[in-house]
């Protein structure tokens, strides 16, 4: 399956941003996707999941309760719903594709291409 990552920008602090990831390929529904984000510096590392059939979301503690992951497996379209955006979410977000679910990245077998997120005054 092929993932292209879009949505990203430049915002203050406090502003909301929402984050699509479109596949093409391989059957969408199949899988069950992820987004994940590197600050400069520092390793990649898991932001949330949803499962196939949208029965199971997770996210990693920092950003509960401000980001939301979707998905439309009509449109092969995940997205991550990201408001109150603090400095420290600042990163490129990727979103992946797995057969498994959970939360670590060696078990997402497809990837795409990265967006900006720059959260900044």
């Amino acid at each position: 399956v092929q993932l292209q990552a879009s949505g990203g920008g430049l915002v203050q602090p406090g502003d909301s941003l929402r984050l699509t990831c479109a596949a093409s390929g391989r059957t969408f529904g199949n899988y069950n996707m992820g987004w994940f984000r590197q600050a400069p510096g520092k390793e990649r590392e898991f932001v949330a999941r949803i499962s196939r059939g949208s029965r199971t979301t997770s996210y990693t503690d920092s950003v509960k309760g401000r980001f939301t992951i979707s998905r439309d497996n009509a449109k092969n379209t995940v997205y991550l719903q990201m408001n109150s955006l603090k400095p420290e979410d600042t990163a490129v977000y990727y979103c992946a594709a797995s057969a498994e679910l959970g939360y670590q990245i060696n078990l997402y077998d497809y990837w795409g291409q990265g967006t900006q997120v720059t959260v900044s005054s």
